[in-house]
């Protein structure tokens, strides 16, 4: 049944996304397509609930557990972000808006790898302490091992996304004759 759920999470939130952003420009209503794009962060409550639920009606920890608190601490990490980045691009293509700006090259290429790693990081903290609270309440009542898999499967992710921020800082990415290379945007104060 988590299984279930988790796929269930992840096609509404692109149900949700598709309508909330239609709801924004193209039935020109933005007010009710925001207010669509809100209802996302329910869907990932309720999988913590049945999670918890299923746990606490006594079902073995395993895989499934695991991969609910890493889908979680995914979406915590980088919904907003998926929704912001789909949202510029929305803006642009329905309503004639900017065009989005894309990573960049070189050193600006090089911040927006270290800027997602961060959220990478965010991700698997989260996961983490939803994973260790998981342990602690199943305690010695149950087999958590893959429990602490699933912990180290996210140190191990959140680790190899550091490495491909260093490649990128290491060896940047060039832009293609002809592309100028956007500067590193300047922190607001």
């Amino acid at each position: 049944m988590i299984v279930a759920l988790i796929i269930a999470c992840e096609v509404g939130f692109w149900v949700l996304l598709a309508a909330g952003l239609g709801l924004r420009y193209l039935a020109k209503k933005p007010a009710l397509g925001a207010a669509v794009l809100l209802c996302e962060p329910l869907m990932e409550l309720v999988l913590l609930v049945v999670t918890t639920l299923d746990l606490k009606n006594g079902a073995e920890p395993d895989w499934k557990h695991g991969l609910a608190a890493l889908y979680i601490g995914y979406t915590v990490a980088y919904g907003h972000y998926t929704v912001t980045w789909l949202d510029g691009h929305a803006a642009y293509r329905l309503a004639g808006g900017p065009k989005p700006a894309g990573a960049g090259y070189g050193k600006a290429r090089a911040v927006h790898e270290w800027k997602l790693w961060v959220r990478t990081v965010i991700a698997a903290a989260v996961a983490l302490a939803l994973l260790q609270m998981a342990i602690w309440y199943v305690g010695d009542a149950g087999d958590v091992s893959s429990l602490r898999a699933w912990q180290s499967s996210a140190l191990r992710v959140a680790g190899i996304h550091g490495l491909i921020a260093v490649g990128y800082t290491i060896w940047p990415k060039k832009a293609p004759e002809g592309a100028e290379e956007r500067p590193v945007p300047a922190k607001s104060g």
